[in-house]
């Protein structure tokens, strides 16, 4: 695993907005305040989320692009993409390998963060079907697709984008070889991001409560003070 002193650029692929925030803005946050320079790529705009029926449906994407993007300043973060899949609808699909594959030869980091590709039983929310797709997405775009030369053509001949090689992904709550960041110094950035999506929360004081106790027991499982916070990652080596 790479020591954070030696990674420049991390590229964070999630699935929704608010995805990264409930799942690593606590280490996002550590990481720009140590310099690093993370990055965004959100594949849905969330356009079937929400809970309001006022709202109309076609104005829900607009609003969680602004959400995600005012929650990405919290913790230091200031380049998202969004490539506009449709929510809910997501297939592995040599289009959405590709697209990847360009965020990933534009940004060129050396750890990419994403979600699980590997269904969980105990927390069924964590797979949902878009999380599980992009995660299996995002592994495709970085082996083979983003290091290869002659997949994609077009991203080379055309666009002018050389091939790169991701050192390492991360995954949200693994799997891999698991590791814990120490986010104590940031919970309170990581709540104030997650809020940030006000169109997903009902009830802010219990969004602010599920955090802490999520991020408390990891704390626990990591061997960690009292009253401190961590969120886990599986790490996989990808050289």
């Amino acid at each position: 695993m790479l020591e954070d002193t030696a990674v420049e650029r991390i590229l964070v692929i999630t699935a929704h907005p608010d995805d990264v925030d409930f799942g690593a803005a606590g280490s996002v946050a550590v990481w720009t305040d140590a310099g690093i320079e993370v990055s965004y790529c959100i594949v849905t705009d969330g356009d079937a989320g929400g809970f309001d029926p006022a709202v109309a449906r076609s104005a829900i994407a607009g609003i969680r692009q602004a959400e995600q993007t005012a929650a990405a300043k919290e913790v230091g973060v200031h380049s998202l993409t969004f490539l506009g899949y449709p929510d809910g609808a997501l297939e592995v699909s040599l289009a959405l390998r590709k697209d990847i594959s360009r965020v990933i030869r534009q940004v060129r980091p050396q750890r990419v963060v994403t979600q699980s590709p590997e269904r969980t039983y105990d927390r069924i929310y964590g797979s949902h079907p878009d999380h599980l797709v992009t995660g299996e997405a995002a592994f495709c775009a970085v082996y083979p697709d983003s290091r290869n030369p002659f997949t994609f053509t077009d991203l080379v001949e055309v666009e002018g984008l050389a091939a790169w090689t991701v050192d390492e992904v991360w995954t949200m709550n693994g799997p891999g070889e698991v590791h814990f960041v120490d986010i104590t110094a940031q919970i309170d950035r990581k709540i104030r991001a997650l809020l940030r999506h006000e169109s997903q929360h009902t009830d802010t004081a219990a969004t602010r409560q599920v955090v802490r106790g999520w991020n408390g027991e990891n704390a626990k499982r990591a061997g960690l003070s009292a009253g401190s916070y961590a969120e886990v990652f599986g790490v996989v080596n990808t050289r």
